[in-house]
């Protein structure tokens, strides 16, 4: 084949690995990730409540209280939306998938994030399993690459599912010689 000619019968281009196709991931996390992130938003906006009623005991009735009173009614507010309504909603959007060719994961709900990992650039597969995670049977599997990202992380997998995973990805990425960089 010329620079300029057209391709003909027996001539062979070498346009190197077929793109990934950018798609939506197709499996779900556990519905014990509700629960999971519920847990962990529930801290933080406690606390806050906690000091709150120590300040509306401690101090004086007439300058703080209204103050107080607005403060409170965000807490509670960020409480409500942050175990009821952000958990359901990255339950729906968090997606993820693996195949022969590539890990995929799409999370986010407020700022969207996909990722899109090929098998031969996989460094490492490690889970991970924190005390809430345990007792809800839920893991976290992160996959390394050499991507000035990082790590795709797709957390609140059932436990025995981020098993399979890693064992299958570890499989997977052993038929590929080199480093992955």
């Amino acid at each position: 084949m010329t620079a300029t000619g057209p391709l003909t019968t027996g001539d062979s281009v070498d346009a190197g690995p077929l793109p990934l196709p950018l798609r939506p991931p197709a499996n779900r996390v556990s519905p014990r990730a509700i629960w999971w992130w519920r847990l962990r938003a529930v801290p933080t906006p406690v606390v806050l409540l906690v000091g709150q009623g120590i300040a509306w005991a401690l101090l004086p009735a007439a300058p703080w209280h209204g103050l107080l009173v607005a403060t409170i009614t965000l807490t509670v507010l960020w409480l409500l939306v942050g175990t009821l309504v952000v958990p359901t909603l990255r339950y729906r959007l968090h997606r993820w998938e693996v195949t022969d060719e590539a890990v995929y994961h799409r999370s986010g709900w407020l700022v969207r994030e996909w990722r899109i990992a090929p098998i031969p650039r996989v460094q490492t597969v490690d889970t991970e399993h924190g005390p809430l995670q345990q007792a809800l049977r839920l893991a976290t599997v992160t996959v390394t690459t050499a991507s000035a990202r990082g790590p795709v992380r797709i957390a609140g997998l059932d436990a025995d599912e981020a098993r399979e995973l890693a064992r299958r990805l570890t499989e997977t990425t052993g038929r590929y010689p080199g480093d992955a960089t």
